[in-house]
């Protein structure tokens, strides 16, 4: 395994082609279906495919860096941390942890772990936070972390306009 970093109770790591199932299940819920729809693999080799893609990203500097969070205590993948370039050299924040593991404070503990190790390995100055303003979860990670809000509205979110935030974390 690939460490990024490590944390008390977490690993950070890249993902490998034994994940696939983990990125299936874990992406079926109902928060990531509400939330971030495009990130839902209904089957194993949709995974299989989006994982080979997120493997061939290490080391590139235009795609988007996905790594898997595990759980030092079992060594059970439980979701990921991102970022992902959204044109003009500007980057967004990414998680999700799966249901059965939420409001554990996983989440925070994966961002806060990796937004300056990525700052630093990528020479990024700052990530914006951008989501569905009905998700208080992640509005709550992204406080923690300390990103600072600076927009609430209409705006483009995935495939259309919704409500959402946007907000800056600065390194």
């Amino acid at each position: 395994m690939n460490v990024l970093v490590e944390t008390d109770r977490i690993l950070i790591v890249e993902m490998t082609m034994d994940m696939a199932m983990d990125v299936h299940k874990n992406s079926l819920d109902d928060d990531t279906r509400r939330f971030v729809p495009d990130e839902v693999f209904e089957t194993l080799e949709d995974a299989k495919e989006t994982v080979e893609f997120l493997m061939s990203q290490y080391g590139s500097a235009e795609g988007p860096q996905v790594y898997a969070v595990v759980l030092k205590d079992g060594n059970k993948n439980i979701g990921y941390v991102q970022l992902v370039p959204i044109g003009e050299g500007k980057w967004e924040i990414g998680y999700h942890i799966a249901k059965q593991y939420t409001c554990n404070g996983y989440a925070t503990e994966a961002v806060t772990a990796f937004l300056p190790i990525m700052a630093e390995k990528s020479a990024i100055k700052e990530v914006y936070g951008i989501r569905l303003l009905e998700n208080i979860a992640s509005g709550c990670v992204l406080e923690k972390c300390g990103f600072e809000n600076f927009f609430e509205g209409e705006g483009a979110y995935h495939d259309g306009v919704y409500e959402i935030s946007k907000s800056v974390w600065k390194l």
